[in-house]
């Protein structure tokens, strides 16, 4: 290796000087390229090899490989790495693709009980494998190796994400006329008229499974500096469950509901007794629901067979339970009203919904559609 007195030297511009300074007081930029600046400004200084290498707490051969460079390819481009050729690839391009194969398979269809991969298990295959499958680059492949292959081609076979097929070929059909109809609704409240004695529009559903239970030890309040939450023991004791059944006007936000112990066909026609009830006799009552058997069970079309042109019903698509509406109220229950309830008994969790859904309707909040209305047209 050259000495420092035949090593030229390195002749810097004054914006480069300026650049240098300035990498080697930051405190933002990488390491290597403050340390690169702070050799390169030393040496231009008039200082040796071995004083920058003791100066700067490394070696010679590091120090000269800096200052090297600077002189062969510039200054600017000595403070970064540059491109290497790169280690020559243990693993072929053909392992690799038997290998994201192998991962796009279930493990199952392979003769394993499992249902996914997990790393040791499709690094364990590879193995064992590979070599009758004309790829023995893959014989040492470790866990590791294999996750860092996967994560380059973007498969993850050991997640799973879910998706909803659909499987109503009428289901943009449907979805058309739930848009229109809550389209109408956004004219009617625009044009402010009173319509109560022509039209009601809801949006219905059923809360299954709200659960009934109860404590076995009571809750401690919040306590200053002691305990800033409310406490509760851990043991709890179950009375079993309710259904919610509950359609809200689209029109003035009011909430018609009944708690019941099961949703049958029975439980809904006492339902659409009380919208009959709660509304005048020349009103039509729409009602926007899901496919639900009891909404079109025999006993149900015998009730509505009774009143002749007071019900009518659109039905939302097969799995689009989201363009329900009532899903947002149900959704702003769960998370107050419900969240963290505690009752001694089913009856008193009947109850409080019952009392709850008094409370909404003291206030009443009009749920607005928003999603696909500008593409509805009315006319």
């Amino acid at each position: 290796m050259p000495f420092q007195s035949q090593r030229p030297k390195l002749v810097l511009s004054e914006q480069e000087r300026e650049e240098l300074s300035r990498l080697s007081r930051s405190r933002t930029e990488p390491t290597a390229r403050v340390e690169r600046a702070a050799v390169l400004l030393a040496y231009t200084a008039g200082s040796s090899i071995s004083s920058i290498a003791r100066t700067m707490g490394t070696n010679r051969p590091r120090v000269e490989r800096c200052i090297d460079k600077a002189l062969q390819v510039g200054v600017m481009t000595a403070l970064v790495d540059l491109p290497r050729s790169g280690r020559h690839p243990k693993i072929t391009t053909e392992a690799r693709a038997w290998l994201m194969d192998l991962a796009c398979q279930k493990p199952k269809n392979l003769g394993y009980s499992y249902e996914l991969w997990t790393m040791d298990l499709l690094a364990q295959h590879a193995r064992k494998h590979c070599q009758s499958a004309g790829h023995p680059s893959l014989a040492k492949l470790s866990r590791g190796s294999a996750s860092k292959l996967l994560s380059k081609s973007a498969i993850r076979p050991h997640k799973i994400r879910y998706y909803l097929e659909r499987r109503d070929p009428e289901f943009e059909a449907r979805m058309a006329q739930v848009l229109f109809v809550y389209k109408e609704v956004q004219m009617l409240r625009e044009a402010g008229q009173d319509v109560s004695s022509m039209v009601a529009i809801l949006s219905y559903d059923e809360k299954p499974g709200i659960q009934a239970i109860a404590n076995t030890a009571p809750d401690l309040p919040p306590k200053p500096e002691t305990h800033p939450t409310l406490s509760r023991d851990y043991e709890y004791v179950r009375h079993g469950t309710v259904s919610l059944m509950a359609g809200i006007d689209l029109l003035d936000g009011k909430v018609h509901g009944q708690v019941v112990d099961r949703h049958r066909s029975r439980e809904f026609v006492m339902f659409l007794k009380i919208l009959d009830r709660a509304y005048p006799a020349t009103a039509k009552i729409r009602i926007v629901l899901d496919n639900h058997s009891a909404h079109i069970s025999k006993e149900t079309r015998q009730y509505l067979a009774t009143a002749p042109n007071r019900f009518e019903f659109i039905f939302t698509p097969k799995h689009g339970s989201w363009l329900n509406l009532i899903e947002m109220f149900f959704s702003k229950m769960t998370r107050t009203m419900l969240r963290g309830i505690r009752v001694a008994s089913k009856q008193e969790l009947k109850d409080r919904i019952a009392r709850y859904l008094e409370e909404v309707n003291e206030s009443p909040v009009v749920f607005r559609w928003k999603y696909g209305l500008d593409s509805i047209s009315l006319s």
